[in-house]
Parts: C-alpha cells; sequence; structure tokens
C-alpha cells in the first residue's frame, strides 16, 4: 500500500548496507551455521513429524468440527440445566441415532441434549479467562 512513496525530504533513511557488529546480531559469527542449520533442521524435524501425525489422525476424532457446535439457546439452557442439576433431568440418557446411507448416525447436539458440544467448553474457559483477567486487573497484578 505505501510501497510507491519515495524518498522524502528532510527525512533521515537508514543505511542500504549496514555493517554487522559482533554484539548487535544473535547469529553472528562462526556459530551461526550450526545455530541456522543444525538446529533448525532439528526443529523442523520434530515439528514436522508431529504436523504429519495430527494431520492423519486429527479426521478420527474431528471429522467434522462443526458438528460439536451446532446449538441454539435453548439447548444450551436445556443442556446447563442437566449438567448442573441432573437429577431432574426426565428423560433418556443415550444419543438418537438416525439411519444415514445405510448406517447409523448420531444427531447434532441441537437435536439431542446427550450429544457431546464444545460450545459449552469454549464459552466456559472464556468466561474464566476474563473474569481472570478482570480480577488480577482490579487488584493491580
Amino acid at each position: 500500500m505505501y510501497n510507491n512513496v519515495g524518498p522524502q525530504p528532510g527525512v533521515p533513511r537508514p543505511p542500504t548496507n549496514p555493517q554487522p557488529t559482533p554484539f548487535g546480531n544473535a547469529f553472528y559469527g562462526a556459530g551461526s551455521g550450526l545455530i541456522k542449520g543444525g538446529l533448525g533442521a532439528y526443529g523442523e524435524k520434530i515439528l514436522g513429524s508431529s504436523s504429519e501425525y495430527v494431520q492423519s489422525n486429527i479426521s478420527r476424532y474431528f471429522s467434522d468440527p462443526q458438528y460439536y457446535f451446532q446449538v441454539n439457546e435453548h439447548y444450551v439452557r436445556n443442556k446447563l440445566k442437566v449438567v448442573l442439576f441432573p437429577f431432574l433431568h426426565r428423560g433418556h440418557w443415550m444419543r438418537i441415532t438416525e439411519p444415514v446411507g445405510g448406517r447409523l448416525s448420531y444427531k447434532p447436539p441441537i437435536y439431542d441434549i446427550n450429544a457431546p458440544d464444545l460450545y459449552i467448553p469454549f464459552m466456559a474457559f472464556g468466561t474464566y479467562v476474563v473474569l481472570a483477567g478482570l480480577s488480577l486487573g482490579l487488584n493491580g497484578k
């Protein structure tokens, strides 16, 4: 966006070829090859293998992440009632199945109170972070 701005009068410009100093650059000297090459390759090996593992096995646990967030306010109200007061729950405790394409699948949380969801845990964590930040801020920490 601002790449077409040319040199402007009165504004000092940085030198075009700054000389490296031994104390100004952490990767200066003979050890820079070891740090950049050896440790970088080692880190890439660790992170590369773990990301491949996660990508290959993510579908086992989360085939459709949107499934766990299909909720509405009626579902959240009823789910919190079941979680906080389970002895008042009148109904079944099993998930509802439906035949789809010759096999059984489970209904999403919006239609089944017993289906697992991630909305309530994420909102609980977000509320905790906000309240902890507010509390620490009011205490001056």
